[in-house]
C-alpha cells in the first residue's frame, strides 16, 4: 500500500493544474490509464474563452454562457469562471504555453458559435495540444509530483468499508504493465478523468473517455447531476479513415458557412443567429436536415475565406483533411454531430468538493453547474483550470490538519477464484452493442419508447458484465467496458426524468421547455433520479 497527500486521477488540463498548485504544499501521485498525453485536453482545437478585450465584459461573457445553458447554469459558478479567466490564461503563459498572437503582440482572439465577442484564446488549432505539452513537462519536472501511467483506477476507497466514518481515502488501482491491482491512500483523493464520449458509438472523444470517474464515484455513494445533458459536437469530420477527428467550431466563427451537399446553406432557417448558433441547436438542426433529405452527412464550407488565412488559422485541420483528399480551401469538408462533452457529472462545490467528505472531482468529470443544459463553447477548459485553482487552494489551508488524521490499513485487492479469461470476444461484443444502443436511442432526439428500450437493453448488459467481471481477472478493457455501461444506465435514467426539452436534452415526447423543470437532476446509487433545486454552493 502506497500512501501520499493527494491522489489524482487524471491527467488533462484540470488534473495536471491541480497537480501543479498542490504540490507547493504536498506530495502528489498523478495516475493516468495510457500516457500522461492520453488526455481530451490534447483534442481541444478551439481554446480557453477570457474577457481579454475592450469592446467586452465580464457581464456579456456570462450573459453568453447563460444563454447557452437554456436556463440551469449556477450563477456564481458563471461569475467565478467568467473573472477568473484573464488570471487562469496569465498562469498558462507562466507555465510555458504557447499562444498565437497578433504581429503587435497581444493574444489572438477568436470567435465561436454562442459568443457575441472574440474572446477566445488559442494556440492555432491546436490549443489543447499545447496546454498539454506545457502542463505536462512541468508536471514531469516537479520533485513533488510523481506520474504512474498505465495506471488505472479501479474502485474508491472509503472508511466506510471498513468500519469508519463515510469518507474517501483512496482507490484500488490497477497496474496494467504488472497486471496487478494495488491499494493507493491518500489525504485527498480527485478525480478528473474527463468525459464519456465513448459510451456513444460515434464520438470526437480520445479511446481514454469512459466516464471512469463518474462511475466511481457512483458505486461509492457520491450524488451526480444532470447526466442527460450529453453534448454533440456538430461537425466531427466524416470519412472513412478518420477516427473521431473534430471540425473546430472556431471555423464557423471565422465566417465557414453549413451546406446541404448541394451547396445551399440552411442554418439561418433554424436559428437568428445562422452558423454561429449555439452547440445543441446546430447538432439537432444538422440531424434534422440529414434525416430530411436522407444525407450520411452535411458540408462546411470556408472556401470564401482566402487560401493562405485558412492554411494559417487552421493549420491542424488543414493538414488532416488535405491528408484525407480533402483541401478545405478549395472545397467543402464533410461532417456529422458526434458525441462531444458531458456537461453533467459528479456534483461539485465551488471548490471542487463532492458530496463524499476526502474526495474532490474536477473538470468534465464534474458537475459545477458552470454549463447548465449545454456548455458554451471554450468553456470547458476554463472550468479545469479555475476549479483547479480553488481546490488546490482550499486543500492547501486543510493538508496541516488532514495529515494528522490517521488513515486506515486497507487491505489488499482480493481477487479470490478469478481466472483469466479466454472469451475477450463478449467483452467486445457488448462494448459494441451497448455504444450502439445509446447512439441509436439516447442520441440527439429521445422519445419515451426509446429510452424505455435502452433502459431494458443496458440493464441486461449491465448483468452480463457483473458476471463475467467477478468470474474473471480485470483487464483495462473490462473496467472500461463496466463503467461504460454505468453511465449509460445514468444517463437514461436521467433522461427519463426530465420530462420536457431543455438545451442538449430534446425528447418527441415533451417537445416544450417548462418552467418547473427548470431545475437540475440529482441522482446517487441507491436514489432515483429527480428534481432538485439549488446545490449548496
Amino acid at each position: 500500500m502506497e500512501t501520499t497527500d493527494y491522489l489524482v486521477l487524471g491527467s488533462g488540463i484540470a488534473g495536471l493544474s491541480f497537480a501543479l498548485r498542490a504540490a507547493s504544499h504536498g506530495q502528489v501521485m498523478v495516475v493516468t490509464k495510457r500516457t500522461g498525453n492520453d488526455a481530451a485536453t490534447g483534442w481541444a482545437q478551439g481554446g480557453v474563452a477570457a474577457v481579454l478585450s475592450e469592446g467586452d465584459s465580464f457581464e456579456q461573457h456570462a450573459s453568453d454562457t447563460h444563454d447557452a445553458g437554456a436556463g440551469l447554469c449556477h450563477e456564481r459558478a458563471v461569475d467565478l469562471c467568467v473573472r477568473g479567466a484573464p488570471a487562469a490564461i496569465q498562469w498558462l503563459n507562466e507555465v510555458g504555453t504557447r499562444f498565437s498572437r497578433t504581429p503587435e503582440g497581444s493574444l489572438d482572439l477568436g470567435r465561436e458559435g454562442g459568443h457575441s465577442m472574440r474572446r477566445v484564446v488559442h494556440a492555432g488549432d491546436l490549443t489543447g495540444q499545447e496546454i498539454q505539452r506545457a502542463l505536462l513537462l512541468a508536471v514531469r519536472e516537479h520533485p513533488n509530483i510523481t506520474l504512474r501511467e498505465w495506471h488505472m483506477g479501479v474502485d474508491l476507497i472509503t472508511h466506510s468499508q471498513f468500519g469508519g466514518p463515510d469518507r474517501c481515502v483512496g482507490a484500488y488501482i490497477f497496474d496494467e504493465v504488472q497486471g496487478r491491482i494495488e491499494a493507493v491512500t491518500a489525504r485527498a483523493t480527485v478525480l478528473a478523468t474527463g468525459g464519456a464520449g465513448k459510451v456513444y458509438l460515434y464520438t470526437t472523444n480520445p479511446d481514454v473517455a469512459t466516464g471512469d470517474g463518474v462511475a466511481m464515484a457512483y458505486r461509492a455513494g457520491a450524488w451526480l447531476g444532470n447526466m442527460e445533458f450529453f453534448q454533440f459536437h456538430p461537425t466531427c469530420l466524416f470519412h472513412p479513415s478518420a477516427k473521431s477527428f473534430l471540425i473546430s467550431e472556431a471555423l464557423r466563427g471565422e465566417g465557414a458557412r453549413l451546406c446541404l451537399p448541394n451547396g445551399q446553406p440552411f442554418m439561418a432557417e433554424h436559428h437568428p443567429l445562422g452558423d454561429l448558433a449555439p452547440r445543441d441547436v446546430v447538432a439537432r438542426a444538422i440531424d434534422y436536415e440529414m434525416k430530411r433529405t436522407g444525407s450520411e452527412h452535411v458540408s462546411l464550407d470556408i472556401t470564401s475565406k482566402p487560401p493562405a488565412f485558412v492554411r494559417e488559422r487552421f493549420p491542424g485541420i488543414y493538414e488532416k483533411c488535405k491528408s484525407l483528399g480533402i483541401d478545405i480551401t478549395q472545397e467543402p469538408i464533410p461532417v456529422v454531430p458526434a458525441a462531444h462533452y458531458m456537461c453533467g457529472g459528479v456534483t461539485a462545490d465551488l471548490d471542487g468538493r463532492s458530496s463524499l467528505p476526502g474526495l474532490w472531482v474536477l473538470g468534465e468529470t464534474a458537475f459545477t453547474g458552470l454549463h447548465g443544459a449545454n456548455r458554451l463553447a471554450s468553456n470547458s477548459l476554463l472550468e479545469g483550470l479555475i476549479f483547479a485553482q480553488r481546490a488546490a487552494d482550499a486543500l492547501g489551508s486543510q493538508i496541516a490538519a488532514l495529515r494528522q488524521q490517521p488513515i486506515p490499513s486497507v487491505p489488499a485487492w482480493e481477487i479470490g477464484s478469478a481466472v483469466a479469461s479466454d472469451e475477450a470476444v463478449v467483452v467486445s461484443h457488448n462494448w459494441d452493442e451497448l455504444r450502439r444502443t445509446m447512439w441509436n436511442y439516447v442520441g440527439i432526439v429521445r422519445s419515451n419508447s426509446r429510452l424505455e428500450r435502452a433502459s431494458r437493453r443496458v440493464a441486461l448488459l449491465e448483468e452480463e458484465i457483473r458476471d463475467y467481471y467477478w468470474k474473471h481477472l480485470v483487464t483495462r478493457d473490462l473496467l472500461e467496458l463496466r463503467n461504460i455501461a454505468a453511465v449509460a444506465q445514468l444517463v437514461i435514467s436521467c433522461a427519463s426524468a426530465r420530462r420536457e426539452s431543455r438545451g442538449l436534452h430534446f425528447t418527441i415526447d415533451y417537445p416544450e421547455t417548462l418552467e418547473q423543470y427548470a431545475r437540475d437532476v440529482a441522482v446517487k446509487r441507491g436514489v432515483s433520479p429527480h428534481l432538485r433545486g439549488a446545490w449548496s454552493q
